[in-house]
């Protein structure tokens, strides 16, 4: 599946397919990151300020790590299920409770009273108590040899980051951007490894969609520049390409099934894709290929395995290439902006 989306209807802009060759997906089993002894922590900066600053970022050590660090997940949950028995470490422990922890804080700030189409500000609210409690909620993440004060102002942005804008009122891939980014610092600072990655998004990730959905449909969030019909997904992205690494080889499910609402009601649990799925279903209304064109065209492609790499390509070209959302994200030590040694290539 090369990334070519359906066009859009006659009046509106067309987005042009962007060639985009795949870095050789990670075989070591952690990324090549270390930080010595005298690791110098920054808070992270905006630096991405101009649509010419997408084209340094995307040559970016910053860029590089992440791109790795998704496809490193997505070698770690290949064929498996949700539900299959992973490592559970402290560390995934406690991001699982943290997450649960903001779930709980949606439960006790309900939708105010008022006009609920276009964002309720309770989620303001929400995300104010999410802000102040920071460095409580990250505190048990940060590794005791290091200075917590120093850690915490390194990751606080990409934790805070992930869960919508508070004026905005809106939630999209940005956001999602961000939270991984923040799993990704975890594993430079060795907190998380490669005994986690399968839990990371089986678990973790697993969590922090549960949460998202949840503050999308209780305070009415706005997509975050949403492409509409014409976008893969109002708001996520990378559950279609790690759920699809889950069904690469399923011997029954093909990327045609979603289309069968049985059966997208009987995996949801199990597949992350099958998820995103239930939850469009759930949340729009009509025609399936007339809501989400795009999903209906990938269904029609073959294998999993194709979905995947496309998904992929996708992923770099609407979410890592395009200024209104990667303008968002800061940089620092753990994901620096300097040029990569290895960065991606794009034909």
């Amino acid at each position: 599946m090369d990334y070519m989306p359906k066009m859009p209807p006659p009046g509106t802009t067309p987005r042009q397919a962007v060639p985009i060759t795949l870095p050789p997906e990670p075989v070591n089993q952690r990324l090549a990151v270390t930080l010595d002894s005298n690791h110098t922590f920054e808070v992270p900066t905006k630096r991405i300020h101009t649509t010419e600053d997408v084209a340094v970022w995307l040559k970016s050590e910053a860029c590089a790590r992440f791109v790795e660090f998704v496809q490193v997940l997505n070698v770690h949950v290949k064929n498996k299920k949700i539900s299959d028995p992973c490592a559970e470490s402290k560390a995934v422990s406690d991001l699982v409770g943290l997450l649960t922890t903001l779930s709980i804080w949606v439960d006790e700030i309900p939708p105010l009273e008022g006009p609920k189409r276009f964002g309720n500000r309770a989620f303001k609210i929400w995300y104010e108590k999410m802000e102040s409690n920071v460095s409580t909620l990250l505190l048990p993440l940060v590794p005791p040899a290091l200075d917590r004060d120093e850690v915490l102002k390194e990751l606080t942005p990409y934790f805070t980051g992930s869960f919508g804008h508070s004026v905005r009122l809106d939630y999209g891939s940005g956001h999602e951007l961000s939270f991984v980014a923040f799993l990704l610092c975890l594993d430079i600072l060795q907190v998380v490894g490669p005994d986690d990655f399968h839990a990371l998004v089986t678990r973790v990730f697993v969590k922090y969609l549960d949460l998202v959905r949840k503050i999308q449909t209780t305070y009415s969030l706005e997509p975050a520049g949403s492409h509409g019909v014409w976008g893969l997904d109002d708001h996520q992205f990378l559950p279609y390409f790690w759920g699809s690494g889950q069904l690469q080889d399923h011997p029954r499910l093909r990327p045609k099934s979603i289309m069968q609402v049985e059966l997208v009601d009987h995996f949801y649990r199990e597949y992350l894709y099958f998820g995103c799925i239930k939850f469009i279903n759930e949340t729009k209304r009509g025609p399936f290929h007339e809501h989400s064109p795009l999903l209906y065209d990938i269904s029609g492609v073959p294998t999993w395995t194709k979905v995947n790499s496309g998904i992929l390509k996708m992923y770099i070209a609407e979410v890592l290439m395009k200024f209104p959302v990667v303008q968002h994200l800061p940089f620092g030590s753990l994901l620096p902006f300097r040029e990569a040694e290895h960065p991606i290539r794009f034909n």
